[in-house]
């Protein structure tokens, strides 16, 4: 008797563990692929859902949240022959659960060759100055490229960006000298505008100053001129009142 009812109770803890592990929860974000017999059979929303024991089994878990990938560098040659470095990073979200669960075997490695076939046919209709200055250009085309192709595996490519473009070693050598050069180039302008102006400067004080002194020789010519006429007025006006005076006395 006691053990029908050890086994009793091993029984019904087993069929408790089965019912339990029936009960599924899909989180916020995430949606559950449920196959049935080896098929597809439903995409699990978000709540609590229940499978059926040994019939029924989730195949895959997926996140519906933005998700960010960095990719290596990527090996490419522009237009004019000249072999870069670039690595992207690729913003995509999954829309469609089902086709993300069957539409591609490895569907990070998809994106990633995906990415690198299109940065390559992208980069080689483009010259080395074109791919430096057309950065936002190729993020554009990039991102609609890669939205068309990745559809069919219910994956939308939100942004795609160019993280960082290597030239060769030579290549980054000469855009430094040339670097350089501009900003010794911009400095000798600088300064040859600064003495310029300074030459400008000294220049016009000068001439200020000249004025001023010509101005006052000629002030003071005037008042010397004026001196000497009031002088020789008076001195006629005195020699005049003598002559007068001689004259009443004589009379």
């Amino acid at each position: 008797m006691g053990g029908l009812l050890v086994a009793f109770l091993i029984l019904v803890i087993l069929v408790l563990a089965v019912v339990v592990s029936c009960i599924k929860i899909v989180p916020q974000a995430h949606a559950y692929i449920v196959e049935r017999l080896g098929g597809y059979l439903a995409t699990w929303p978000v709540g609590l859902h229940l499978l059926i024991p040994f019939i029924d089994r989730v195949a895959k878990k997926v996140t519906l949240k933005e998700q960010v990938v960095d990719f290596p560098p990527q090996p490419v040659i522009t237009k004019d022959n000249v072999t870069m470095q670039i690595d992207t990073v690729v913003y995509f979200q999954i829309t469609d659960p089902k086709l993300y669960a069957y539409g591609v075997e490895n569907p990070l490695m998809a994106i990633e060759n995906l990415t690198a076939t299109t940065l390559r046919n992208i980069i080689g209709d483009l010259e080395l100055d074109e791919t430096l200055t057309s950065r936002e250009t190729i993020n554009t085309q990039m991102r609609a490229t890669l939205d068309v192709a990745t559809d069919p595996w219910g994956i939308k490519v939100n942004r795609v960006e160019l993280k960082n473009i290597i030239p060769p070693a030579a290549i980054q050598d000469a855009m430094e000298k040339q670097m350089k050069a501009e900003r010794e180039r911009r400095e000798a302008i600088l300064r040859a505008e600064g003495e310029k102006k300074s030459t400008v400067l000294v220049a016009e004080g000068k001439k200020e100053s000249a004025i001023l002194d010509a101005e006052a020789e000629k002030q003071a010519a005037i008042l010397r001129a004026e001196a000497k006429k009031e002088a020789t007025i008076r001195e006629a006006e005195g020699q005049a009142e003598a002559i007068l005076k001689i004259q009443q006395a004589n009379a």
